[in-house]
């Protein structure tokens, strides 16, 4: 607790049980606050014996947030403000900011229904895209999914079952730790419940189904393609070299189908990626592979390199699948790069080998040869049919 609280920011954490529900810590900062600011249900939750001045959250949140922030003010939040909530935002904006929690609506779901928070696998879709659920889902996986409103849930329960797991038990708990909470359970494929309370959480109990690694390498069939595939064993070791790391950003340069972009994102929850594709038609495609595949957050970008990457956040890796002997592609995506940055590009022409070799000598790093044989029928025998053999080249400037 700070000292001196001039200019403090408290945030107060308060569930649907509302005030009765709040600890006696909470209840005392409320009542002693000249100015709350939170939504109308949040709001709507205090006694008449709080008089602070009662402020809606301005929409959208964050251009006009920084203006209420002035002098000691107290914001009002659902459930624990740090998990998911508007804390994480307050605390980008300033340095003097107090928390005090109430127990999130994930902690009261898993105490519900008796599953380990801890290897109980949390995702919000309050703004996220309900498809970012396919990437949790496996056999046996338990999921909780904080809802956007009262259609997620029958959203969640259609992925579910267009995934494969129609048998999956689906739970939806609302009002959770209020007077009105509610328990609804049903299979993911026979889902027909109607749209009840928007403040509710669905719980996943995925059960049997197909699965699907997190680990680079998926089978090509996974893919809708034109051809343009990065092909599974050179794809492994392509993101083995590109080697993704929490919260990086690549950048996907010639994205063909966007395997590498996706398989990067797949790799962690906070990777990010942005697929540059100049055919608007694979474009399409990369978008419907990422949905798919449970990281419809990839971004990609329409447009010829280097002119496309004009404006793009700067990346921690680049990686050029296509378009190695365009003029200005390689130097553009060697000044993009953050210090220590790592670039990778994969060649399988003469010439974009050619455009390594040059600058191999140039600037050095690793160059790795890579051929591939997959067995097939011949006649009534099995023989080896050699994959086109691809050359990676790897360097930190």
């Amino acid at each position: 607790m700070h000292a001196d609280n001039t200019g403090l920011v408290t945030v107060v954490g308060i569930g649907a049980g509302g005030w009765d529900d709040l600890p006696r810590t909470s209840r005392d900062v409320l009542t002693a606050a000249s100015v709350i600011i939170g939504s109308s249900r949040q709001l709507s939750l205090l006694p008449p014996s709080v008089t602070a001045r009662r402020v809606l959250l301005p929409s959208p949140l964050l251009p006009g947030l920084g203006d209420l922030l002035r002098g000691d003010v107290t914001v009002l939040a659902s459930g624990d403000p740090m998990f998911h909530g508007i804390g994480a935002t307050l605390a980008r904006l300033t340095p003097r900011l107090r928390v005090l929690p109430h127990p999130s609506s994930a902690a009261l779901a898993a105490a519900r229904l008796g599953w380990p928070l801890a290897t109980t696998e949390v995702l919000s879709l309050v703004t996220a895209d309900p498809a970012t659920v396919r990437r949790a889902l496996n056999p046996g996986r338990r999921i909780l999914v904080l809802s956007r409103d009262a259609t997620t849930p029958a959203q969640v329960a259609a992925l579910v079952a267009e995934a494969g797991y129609g048998a999956a038990a689906i739970t939806v708990l609302s009002q959770l730790g209020g007077p009105a909470e509610e328990v609804v359970t049903g299979a993911a494929g026979s889902w027909a419940q109607p749209p009840g309370d928007p403040l509710n959480v669905v719980a996943i109990d995925c059960g049997d189904g197909p699965a699907t690694s997190l680990v680079p390498g998926l089978a090509d069939s996974s893919y809708e393609t034109d051809g343009q595939l990065t092909k599974r064993e050179v794809r492994a070791v392509t993101l083995a070299v590109l080697a993704p790391a929490p919260g990086a950003l690549l950048w996907d340069v010639g994205a063909g189908s966007g395997s590498i972009g996706i398989e990067w994102m797949r790799s962690h929850p906070t990777c990010r990626a942005v697929a540059v594709e100049s055919s608007a038609a694979r474009a399409v495609t990369i978008r419907a592979n990422a949905s798919a595949l449970g990281v419809p957050g990839l971004r990609v970008v329409t447009g010829q390199a280097p002119a496309a990457l004009d404006g793009l956040d700067t990346p921690d890796v680049v990686f050029i699948g296509g378009g190695l002997t365009r003029p200005g592609v390689l130097d553009a995506c060697l000044a993009a790069l953050r210090p220590g940055g790592r670039l990778v590009a994969n060649a399988v022409t003469l010439e974009s080998e050619a455009a390594l070799a040059t600058a191999y000598a140039k600037l050095g790093g690793e160059l790795t040869r890579l051929s591939v044989s997959r067995g097939s029928p011949v006649g009534g025998f099995t023989g080896w049919r050699p994959l086109m053999p691809v050359t990676i080249w790897s360097v930190t400037p």
